[in-house]
């Protein structure tokens, strides 16, 4: 899996401001003036010519200057980060605001018909200094003030799989899965966008409130570019709990690999692009461990790892350190592996396992001429393993990456958009 933290808004930028822009609007504001007549009248005057003396009343207005408001106030240390900026002006019209982070990122805005309140269209990022420049249309010199936003209290993050730039094969979903329960899913799906080349509709499942996967109707077209958007920075996922994380990442499939495993039979069939590439006699659970059937996909790959029954709820049945050429296909425990301790003539003619997919193998892992070695190199994550006739009900959609054995429509539904 990875995961990544914040990415500086300031990648996305486009030339002359920003990804967010600046917004300058021009308008006027009308000088205010009031002006006074005069007019003169004949009076006596004493001991004169009887002449009157003029008076003159001279009235002016001064005109009121532009007043600026700018919320969060200038010098604000733990502003809000869940609301938008606001710059109101009063006795004029604004003619420019720029709000500007200390990462480099710009948020855009609009104003209102009138012309004296400006809104930016996101809220700022938490944890960020920011410097509003504002100014009215007419007035001096543009207003200056600064803000800081309070960082985050929890916060959450969700790691992925597949793991950035690989190859998968074409059952591979983007999974997933996040470190604090998500409660307001919506707005969570909402900032997670997954895209592919060529196009094709994808849809999100919630399997549980840390789990959520994405995948198309059908298997992955081999070639197709995946892309994953994460736009989880300051998205509360539950109350006072917030992600951290603003990044994309690219997957890629590779060719299309689906083996069948038929318990009946005995045997596995390996196609390759639609044509058949091997075929495998194999040994699957006996009729005490039973293995699922159904579509399962190559979750994990080892050259040789430890099998334990204590972990899987088996008590101390076996215990072998160096399993050769092990593919995970279930959570709990399922995987199509190599086997050398098993008589040759098992393989093909009966089923004693404990609910692995067994082939046969040698002690080691390196004999390049064993169906386990061949299989194993044959195979990448992402690859499909369908099980029939295994004597046992299908497999949980969420017991690993195998979401294929639900419906389109009940994968839809599992959807908080």
């Amino acid at each position: 899996m990875g995961v990544s933290h914040i990415s500086n808004r300031s990648e996305q930028q486009s030339e002359g401001w920003s990804r967010r822009g600046i917004l300058a609007v021009l308008g006027a504001v009308p000088a205010v003036a009031l002006t006074g007549c005069s007019s003169g009248s004949a009076d006596a005057s004493e001991g004169t010519d009887g002449s009157r003396a003029s008076a003159s009343t001279k009235a002016s207005a001064v005109a009121k200057q532009p007043v600026i408001t700018v919320t969060p106030a200038d010098g604000t240390k733990k502003a809000a980060f869940a609301s938008p900026v606001e710059v109101t002006v009063t006795d004029g019209t604004l003619a420019s605001v720029k709000v500007t982070g200390n990462d480099g990122s710009t948020l855009a805005g609009s104003l209102d018909d009138a012309r004296t309140k400006w809104t930016s269209a996101e809220n700022p990022y938490s944890g960020t200094k920011y410097t509003v420049t504002a100014q009215a249309e007419g007035a001096g010199a543009a207003q200056t003030s600064t803000f800081t936003t309070k960082s985050p209290g929890e916060t959450f993050v969700g790691y992925f799989t597949p793991e950035a730039d690989s190859t998968s094969g074409v059952g591979m979903p983007v999974s997933i899965n996040f470190t604090h329960a998500v409660a307001d899913r919506a707005a969570v799906q909402k900032a997670i966008t997954v895209t592919v080349e060529p196009a094709v509709e994808i849809v999100g499942h919630w399997f549980s409130d840390t789990r959520l996967d994405f995948r198309p109707e059908t298997y992955w077209a081999p070639g197709t570019k995946i892309t994953l958007g994460l736009r989880l920075k300051d998205v509360e996922g539950t109350d006072g709990v917030y992600g951290i994380q603003s990044k994309d990442v690219t997957f890629h499939i590779g060719r299309e690999q689906i083996s069948t495993v038929d318990l009946s039979a005995k045997e596995m069939v390996v196609k390759r692009d639609g044509a058949t590439l091997a075929t495998y006699p194999v040994s699957g659970g006996d009729s005490d461990h039973t293995t699922w059937s159904g579509i399962m996909v190559i979750s994990e790959r080892f050259k040789q790892t430890r099998m334990e029954s204590s972990t899987v709820g088996l008590g101390d049945e076996y215990d072998i350190s160096d399993v050769p050429h092990a593919q995970r296909l279930t959570t709990s425990g399922t995987f199509v592996h190599g086997n050398y301790w098993a008589s040759t003539s098992v393989f093909g003619s009966q089923n004693t396992s404990h609910g692995c997919v067994g082939l046969h193998d040698a002690k080691g892992a390196n004999d390049s001429s064993v169906p386990g070695y061949e299989f194993y190199a044959s195979s990448m994550l992402g690859d499909v393993v369908i099980v029939k006739n295994s004597g046992e009900r299908t497999v949980d959609p969420a017991n690993g990456l195998n979401g294929w054995n639900l419906s389109w429509a009940d994968w839809k539904a599992g959807s908080a958009l």
